[in-house]
């Protein structure tokens, strides 16, 4: 038999041992213990989403299979990530890398010169401009889509007049006092009803419950490079008001003492139809009523800008085009 023709994928999860040999198997056991089921994050979402979106247009890809991309070393190795799958064999293939790659360049500053990395995919503007110093031309965005069926609008009453999102990772003890809790406090003053949930402590079908109940999101975090949870909301159909301070990327493990880099955006897929944006507490306190009276209104098309620009299929034709640009025979 000839050989399948179809993309070559990989992803892993970094999962190295701690205090002693192979202790990662018998934590994995613990964690699930304590913890039940891993659930995927961002990045492993991207894969999985990828994947799904392929599966929806036909193309064919294998999964992990690196004794195939070993025997056939002409062939593009489409790494979606995380950087440690760079270091799980000695790669002879040309490779498509991305959008789950180090969070800057300087992680890991003689990749290009250490493997044949063809195009390093970031999920968004912001995140291209700051590497291209590094990369240029090799960096290039891709966002991943969103799943619309999951994520989508039902008629059942909306409980809730606000979804209180918040996602704020750094610098807690000056943005909750001088953001979170001013937010907290005018919606308390008005009177509304308000659901808080907290990045990382809900299931995805808590949060997509909790979005179905709601008339609006505030989303609060410093910056995405796409934001999978704000867009999730959107193809919920509920208008997102977002904190988008701008400023430098903030991130402590290279801020301000190795990298500078600025502007960034909390939400940077975006336009007029997903709702408003505000900067801090006194720009929250000004446009809120604004933005409220439009939701009020069903001013705003939250679902319509993902259905054009974000879903599984054009997501994934996209990547497609992409690696077929770099040689890829699908």
């Amino acid at each position: 038999m000839g050989r399948v023709v179809a993309l070559n994928l990989f992803y892993a999860e970094p999962d190295p041992d701690r205090w002693l040999a192979y202790d990662r198997y018998p934590r994995r056991i613990i964690r699930r213990l304590l913890r039940g089921p891993h659930l995927p994050g961002g990045q492993m979402r991207m894969f999985l989403n990828l994947c799904q979106g392929l599966d929806r247009l036909g193309i064919a890809y294998r999964t992990n299979d690196y004794g195939y991309a070993r025997r056939h070393p002409n062939e593009l190795a489409c790494i979606i990530g995380k950087p440690c799958v760079l270091d799980r064999m000695d790669w002879k293939n040309p490779i498509l890398f991305g959008a789950a790659v180090h969070s800057h360049p300087s992680a890991d500053p003689d990749l290009l010169q250490r493997r044949d990395i063809r195009k390093i995919l970031v999920p968004g503007e912001w995140m291209r401009q700051m590497c291209v110093p590094v990369w240029g031309d090799r960096a290039f965005v891709w966002p991943v889509g969103i799943d619309t069926a999951w994520w989508s609008p039902t008629e059942t009453a909306k409980r809730h007049d606000v979804l209180l999102y918040v996602k704020l990772r750094w610098d807690q003890d000056r943005v909750v006092p001088t953001l979170l809790d001013p937010i907290r406090a005018f919606l308390q003053q008005k009177g509304l009803d308000v659901h808080e949930i907290r990045y990382g402590a809900y299931r995805p079908e808590e949060y997509r419950a909790a979005l179905r109940a709601s008339r609006s999101m505030i989303f609060l975090c410093e910056h995405e490079t796409q934001g999978l949870a704000y867009q999730e909301a959107l193809s919920c159909g509920v208008p997102v008001f977002a904190w988008d301070r701008g400023g430098p990327w903030t991130d402590p493990e290279f801020y301000p003492h190795r990298v500078v880099y600025e502007p960034v955006s909390s939400v940077p897929y975006w336009d007029g139809r997903c709702g408003m944006r505000f900067c801090d507490a006194e720009d929250f306190a000004q446009g809120f009523e604004m933005f409220f009276d439009a939701v009020s209104r069903q001013g705003f098309s939250p679902r319509d800008y993902i259905l054009d620009n974000l879903t599984l299929e054009k997501c994934a034709g996209h990547y497609v085009e992409i690696a077929r640009s770099l040689g890829a025979q699908v």
